[in-house]
């Protein structure tokens, strides 16, 4: 119940951190349009609509902070289940395969995993839906605000990004896995001729 309680807390501050951050643009733009009026420029208005800009900055990193101070301890908790059973699952593997292995690699091969997982929770909870969410709501600002046409430029201009990127993932990708099949090497030959002193 308390992890779920966390869960929620955290979708709550996503939610609250992207709504403002969607509306600080906005009122930066009421603020500067009400400086072109002589009669504005007399008034705190221009003052009270700064105010509101900075507030709504400083409100939408603090749910942000707030957010990952929430949802840390399910992140972990995941993570932990995962290492866990992955522990214990080698536990349950034939004489055969441990003595056909490197520890060294295994252990590696592991905790890369376990890491993994922490970055897969951590990047798809804040960065993937919250950046989703706020893409549909700018869209949805734009084209109330504007046209549609803005909306479709915006929405083209993320489409061509996320092609490039994906296609610059590939070539990163067989990088990656070639430095982590070294790096697993390199740490099977270090624990096992520790383990193998004598």
């Amino acid at each position: 119940p308390e992890l779920r309680l966390r869960v929620l807390a955290g979708a709550v501050l996503l939610v609250a951190a992207k709504v403002t951050n969607v509306c600080v643009p906005v009122l930066y733009k009421h603020a500067v349009d009400s400086l072109s009026n002589p009669l504005a420029q007399a008034v705190a208005v221009p003052i009270l609509l700064l105010a509101a800009y900075g507030i709504s900055r400083v409100m939408a990193q603090a749910f942000g902070e707030l957010r990952d101070a929430i949802f840390a301890k399910v992140a972990q908790r995941a993570v932990r289940k995962v290492a866990l059973e992955t522990f214990d699952h080698l536990h349950r593997l034939s004489l055969r395969f441990h003595l056909e292995r490197q520890t060294g690699g295994l252990s590696r091969v592991i905790e890369r995993g376990t890491q993994g997982m922490s970055f897969v929770i951590s990047f798809a909870t804040f960065n993937i839906i919250p950046t989703i969410l706020e893409i549909v709501m700018v869209s949805c600002v734009l084209w109330y605000l504007f046209d549609w046409r803005f909306t479709a430029v915006t929405l083209l201009a993320i489409v061509g990004y996320v092609a490039f990127t994906m296609k610059l993932s590939e070539w990163r990708s067989m990088l990656v896995r070639r430095m982590n099949d070294s790096d697993t090497e390199a740490n099977a030959k270090a624990i096992d001729s520790l383990l193998n002193y004598e």
